[in-house]
């Protein structure tokens, strides 16, 4: 007989969605999702509220907490990893932060190679050997290239599979994946030079 698994929740807010899902120690998986492209910092407590009581799981039930990294939206994964982060610290359990590209890979069988639609003419690209495991890093690329190079038609679709996020979450070793974000592409923002006063 297998153990149980920990009581996880799992937030995604990466893209232009809500997601959460809540694993119980059954191994069953409830889920919430909320079409949302904006607006996720003020919907996602609201969203976990409904999620853990329709569970019939407390806050304090909850063993670990599992949180998209990333690449995706500089807001949304802010919003999430910071709401994930803060669960964790409060209640004292580990946070695991899982890797977009991971997740997508999950239920995929076998060798894959994800291309993911990265906007302005470029894609996220990474290899896995299996399910969740890369063989080689995450890399920012030409769309177009990235696709003939891999004889395809069209980029990977970008929302990954909550469940399967929250799966993995739930088994995944927390040193091992950090709930640090995963941006591979640089900020559009940047920081102004500081006004120098030249010397006489």
């Amino acid at each position: 007989m297998s153990a149980p698994l920990p009581i996880t929740l799992a937030i995604d807010t990466s893209r232009e969605r809500l997601q959460l899902a809540l694993v119980l120690a059954d191994g069953r998986v409830e889920t919430e999702i909320v079409e949302i492209a904006k607006g996720h910092a003020e919907a996602i407590f609201p969203a976990i509220a409904v999620l853990m009581g329709r569970s019939g799981v407390s806050y304090d039930a909850l063993e670990r907490i599992g949180v998209a990294t990333g690449p995706g939206s500089f807001t949304g994964l802010r919003i999430g990893l910071s709401a994930a982060r803060g669960l964790g610290l409060a209640l004292a359990i580990p946070v695991v932060g899982v890797p977009s590209l991971l997740a997508l890979s999950l239920p995929r069988p076998g060798p894959s190679e994800l291309i993911v639609d990265a906007k302005r003419g470029e894609a996220y690209r990474q290899r896995f050997s299996a399910p969740g495991q890369p063989s080689g890093p995450a890399e920012l690329v030409a769309l177009d290239a990235a696709l003939a190079a891999a004889d395809r038609a069209e980029p990977d679709a970008p929302l990954l599979d909550i469940a399967h996020l929250a799966r993995f979450a739930a088994t995944a070793a927390p040193l091992a994946f950090p709930p640090d974000p995963v941006y591979i592409r640089a900020a559009d923002a940047k920081p102004q030079a500081r006004a120098q006063v030249a010397l006489q």
